[in-house]
């Protein structure tokens, strides 16, 4: 029986995603767990599986388009199932097919496309490029209409705006007509917001303003952590970082301090029973955070496993609507860019971050005597509302703890 895909719900807040990709034809048939859709989040690009083994019988908007989130986004009939009389099952399904120009345009994150170049307009004239592309070449003052694209079917792609834009600026400036009395002409670039920008430019200035932060800091000492981690990657099949060693003393800190894995909505404190952890990703298009689910009872190479597969996923636009939600706190590590300490801002609802900077030897006093130690310094970013100085600091003292004494890790 015919049934509809819906956007699922990604993240906290998400009301609109855009459909970045079909990643079936209509009529091609499916098994459980095999991707349909990959859709633009707030955060990532994340790809909508099947429930089911089924049949893509209808979509129902064009990629590049917003939708809702819980929106109908195509029909889905049973394996085998034909698509008949389509208008009839639509109309008994109380959906229609959006027409071309009635979903609205969304700016949406470019995916690299081997290049074809060919005419880039049908016998209408109609132009393709695109949304990206044309959202660039209106910000820049471009006319698509001379420009030849590179995409699959000629179609016209940012690089070929950017390859535009480049070229434009080799060539001798013509006097602004209204300048920019702060800057030489010439002398800068706008480079148009993408919409994971935004929307992280957005949730993180909602978060400072609406979440009373406040900070705790401390010195950890990890010689013993870094001895540990040689061993186990001296012995073991599967090599361990240091961020893995200090995803699971974090787990460890989460079970020995309940109350600090929760998070604050309106008419009650949240408290899990497992440990989640978001750990902050990289990606040429922004942060994500996807989650570790279970941290309490993984193995760090378990951890490290894991980890490797977010990582990568992230990177390529894999990551699911399921991998992004979730987690009480998130692990920031910018040690690897030699940042000693910052500041990181909570994610929320989540109710801390912690925010890891570089390795580095510093003179420590031990047994009365000043001696040289490997030290991290760390930065927990806490919600004064789920919690307090006393219980996030009760919390910091276990994983410091943990971290010095990097066997209980293990345990």
């Amino acid at each position: 029986m015919a049934e509809l895909l819906r956007v699922p719900e990604v993240a906290a807040d998400t009301t609109e995603v855009v459909l970045s990709t079909w990643l079936l034809a209509e009529g091609a048939a499916f098994a459980a767990g095999d991707p349909l859709v990959s859709i633009e989040t707030d955060k990532a690009e994340v790809e909508v599986s099947a429930d089911a083994a089924g049949v893509l019988l209808k979509t129902l908007y064009e990629p590049g388009v917003e939708v809702s989130v819980g929106a109908p986004v195509a029909v889905l009939g049973a394996d085998g199932e034909g698509t008949g009389d389509i208008d009839a099952l639509l109309d008994g399904l109380g959906v229609a097919v959006a027409q071309p120009g009635e979903a609205k345009p969304a700016v949406r994150r470019e995916v690299p496309e081997p290049a074809a170049p060919a005419p880039v307009e049908d016998r209408s004239g109609r132009i393709f490029a695109s949304p990206l592309a044309r959202r660039q070449a209106k910000d820049a003052g471009l006319d698509l209409a001379e420009l030849t694209g590179t995409g699959p079917g000629g179609r016209i792609v940012r690089r070929d705006i950017e390859a535009a834009i480049a070229a434009r600026r080799r060539e001798p400036a013509a006097a602004p007509q209204d300048p920019q009395p702060t800057a030489a002409a010439g002398a800068y670039e706008d480079i148009p917001h993408s919409r994971m920008r935004k929307v992280i430019a957005t949730r993180l200035t909602e978060s400072k303003q609406t979440t009373p932060h406040f900070y705790l800091r401390a010195r950890l000492q990890v010689e013993a952590l870094l001895a540990l981690r040689e061993q186990v990657n001296s012995t073991g099949p599967v090599r361990v970082s240091v961020n893995d060693l200090l995803i699971k003393a974090v787990a460890k800190a989460h079970a020995a301090v309940p109350e600090m894995n929760a998070v604050w909505l309106p008419e009650a404190v949240r408290r899990f029973h497992h440990v989640d952890i978001s750990v902050a990703v990289a990606t040429d298009n922004g942060l994500v955070t996807p989650v570790l689910r279970g941290v309490e009872d993984m193995s760090v190479s378990a951890i490290s496993g894991r980890m490797r597969e977010c990582a990568d996923k992230a990177r390529n636009g894999g990551l699911r609507p399921e991998d992004l939600q979730g987690g009480s706190i998130t692990i920031s590590n910018l040690g690897m860019f030699g940042v000693a300490e910052f500041d990181a801002i909570i994610n929320p609802p989540q109710a801390a971050i912690l925010a890891i900077g570089a390795i580095r030897e510093e003179p420590v006093v031990r047994d009365g005597s000043v001696v040289p130690a490997k030290v991290i310094d760390v930065v927990l970013s806490v919600d004064h509302r789920p919690a307090d100085g006393a219980l996030a600091a009760k919390w910091l003292n276990v994983f410091t703890a943990t971290v010095e004494n990097p066997l209980q890790i293990l345990i």
